[in-house]
């Protein structure tokens, strides 16, 4: 199992000085740093485009996480991989080539990542295991920051933990939604090795005490 990772959400950070909550991330002692690009279609929420990506990419050298929540992640991959992400990750739920998607992730240079949502069943990524560099269990459904976390995903975390294990792949295994301290170890203890914490994280009172405390998971 790969040591854990805490990914941090700049969704959760402030939107009028996105650089500075990405700076505190660094001064964290982190390297990750989560971005979810919501299209206001696929999710019924807006975040922000290449443009701020590109941005933030001229202030900062952390690992740019990026979570396309889009209806046709296929058109906007290549935008993203030039705005400075270094990983790109897109959902299972919509139609489109995904096959060529990912390849396409990493012809533009990008480590390739696969999403579910909470209802999608494990066996929707299992094509696709062998093409990715992390698969992500949305533990919440996705949209909005700050909700509760869903146990039910546990048993699909594990199941893709363990197909993992039975093809000796090398993929991360990623949670969003819900993460603290007692989420993350039940998710750890599941498989996860990637953690993405957005209110949580922002919000404690010592973030890197939190940091900390993933790290020892």
């Amino acid at each position: 199992m790969h040591a854990p990772i805490l990914a941090p959400s700049i969704l959760a950070g402030d939107h009028s000085d996105l650089a500075s909550s990405a700076a505190i991330v660094a001064a964290t002692g982190l390297e990750w740093l989560h971005l979810d690009i919501m299209d206001g279609h696929f999710v019924p929420n807006l975040s922000f485009g290449p443009q701020t990506v590109a941005a933030l990419r001229k202030k900062s050298k952390l690992f740019f996480d990026v979570h396309l929540m889009l209806d046709e992640p296929h058109r906007y991959v290549e935008a993203f991989a030039k705005a400075g992400a270094n990983l790109i990750s897109i959902h299972i739920e919509p139609a489109y080539d995904y096959a060529a998607t990912l390849a396409r992730i990493k012809e533009l240079g990008c480590r390739r990542g696969i999403v579910l949502n909470p209802g999608t069943p494990a066996g929707a990524v299992k094509p696709f295991l062998a093409q990715v560099d992390l698969v992500l269990a949305m533990t919440v459904q996705p949209g909005f920051g700050g909700q509760s976390f869903r146990a039910d995903v546990l048993p699909k975390i594990a199941q893709i933990d363990a197909w993992r294990r039975e093809a000796a792949l090398d993929f991360r295994l990623e949670v969003d939604g819900g993460i603290d301290l007692k989420t993350a170890a039940d998710c750890r203890n599941a498989g996860t090795d990637t953690f993405v914490a957005g209110t949580s994280f922002f919000n404690a009172a010592d973030r890197a005490a939190y940091a900390a405390a993933i790290a020892k998971l």
